[in-house]
């Protein structure tokens, strides 16, 4: 009887060891075939869409994000096709080849591997002038974007748009991925009367949800942009993948970025920007650390952990930063831990971060000094001036929250009319 009892379980076993592995076995295939199925924008045009560059002299604005999946990059793959006539690249800040540090102005070179003129988009010049378009019968847009409204690529897309119209020059978008996914929408919209900047030039919230090309497509039409316009689309993305859920690699968009960690955070842990406080530039862990010499580790964890805020945990951290602010100085403070990316809201926590430290050192936290008209570079990142007062008037993140909902619902409507995916 026992013989016989042992002879079924591991029948049993086997059997359901069997399921298992052809379970898998399917599972991995189907998503070997989706992601044969995948192409991010720059792809698309050189397999499905070559006709609108080809004999065309082809200005490309890009960055070391500008690559195919096999990491080859979208330079190298224009220079070195035969129906395609690569005239001139243009970077955004941190360059083309991304080796400048943020606010670095990066002046006009040769590139040292193709032998075209390089122009800055950033500093002097964020708009390209007439004489950097003097060889250019089409211009392409390919960079990786972070899905947060203060990073700068989108508003050197939109200037260039701008000066595609002016010149009568067709202007090609070739999307990529939201890293943060294209469902959620968070924070307030930017007040276009009074705060825009070039970390914040159009009235969308800090996490807005939109590819580059859905963006491209918003900015032409609800901002009278009005440039000829064409957005190449992916194949096989979907709104609700993360960055990882693809099958790209997570390139560097900036010095500062340099993991999907990093872009998950920087929606709001980005904001710390606009104080005295450190945002973790100048450690391994930018904006997932936050701290200041000031601060209490421990009483900044325990505040922020008691709030029991969702997808996130805090634990006490102190770091040495090699450069920005307080550089070779032992600060104290955070660390963000993401605990669930789902439903994590990282406006909200930061915003949290910056109002507990706030009230646990009135006497040492300070904004960053306002300008002569008032407005504090903490109000172009947070695209007002209420959330800084209300942070001083001692008001909680939900009245914060309160009083950019009703723009976050107008903002969500007009979006619905631009998603392409």
């Amino acid at each position: 009887m026992k013989k016989w009892l042992s002879a079924v379980v591991t029948v049993i076993l086997i059997l359901s060891s069997l399921t298992v592995a052809l379970a898998n076995h399917d599972k991995g295939k189907g998503k070997s075939q989706d992601h044969k199925k995948f192409m991010v924008g720059a792809e698309a045009l050189l397999k499905e869409h070559k006709d609108l560059i080809k004999g065309k002299r082809v200005g490309l604005i890009t960055n070391p994000t500008g690559v195919d999946q096999n990491l080859v990059s979208i330079v190298d793959l224009l220079f070195n096709d035969p129906d395609v006539q690569l005239t001139a690249l243009y970077g955004p800040e941190h360059g083309v080849r991304g080796s400048a540090q943020a606010g670095q102005y990066v002046e006009y070179y040769i590139d040292e591997k193709t032998k075209l003129p390089v122009y800055s988009l950033y500093g002097k010049t964020k708009k390209p002038t007439p004489e950097m378009l003097k060889d250019v019968d089409v211009l392409l847009f390919d960079i990786q974007d972070v899905g947060t409204r203060f990073y700068t690529y989108i508003y050197t897309m939109a200037y260039a748009m701008e000066a595609a119209k002016e010149n009568n020059i067709p202007f090609i978008v070739l999307d990529r991925p939201n890293p943060l996914g294209g469902t959620k929408v968070e924070g307030p919209v930017l007040d276009a009367s009074k705060y825009t900047s070039f970390v914040g030039n159009y009235p969308i919230p800090l996490r807005h949800g939109m590819t580059v090309g859905e963006l491209a497509m918003m900015f032409n039409k609800e901002f009278n942009i009005g440039a000829d316009l064409t957005v190449v689309e992916m194949n096989g993305w979907k709104r609700n993948m993360y960055f990882d859920e693809t099958p790209l690699e997570f390139v560097m968009p900036s010095p500062n970025m340099p993991t999907l960690e990093t872009a998950l955070v920087y929606p709001g842990a980005a904001l710390i920007e606009g104080t005295n406080v450190s945002e973790g530039r100048g450690t391994t862990k930018p904006f997932e650390l936050i701290g200041a010499p000031f601060i209490n580790a421990d009483d900044l964890a325990a505040k922020l952990n008691a709030l029991n805020l969702p997808g996130v945990k805090f634990r006490a951290a102190s770091f040495i930063p090699t450069f920005s602010k307080h550089s070779g100085v032992l600060s104290h403070g955070i660390q963000i831990h993401i605990t669930d990316r789902d439903s994590f809201k990282p406006v909200e926590t930061g915003l949290h971060i910056v109002k507990a430290i706030h009230d646990l050192y009135p006497n040492d936290f300070q904004f960053r000094a306002p300008d002569s008209k008032g407005i504090s570079f903490f109000d172009l990142l947070i695209g007002n001036g209420r959330v800084r007062d209300a942070i001083e008037s001692g008001k909680s993140v939900d009245e914060m929250k309160a009083q950019w909902e009703g723009g976050l619902e107008q903002f969500k409507q007009v979006r619905e009319n631009y998603l392409l995916y």
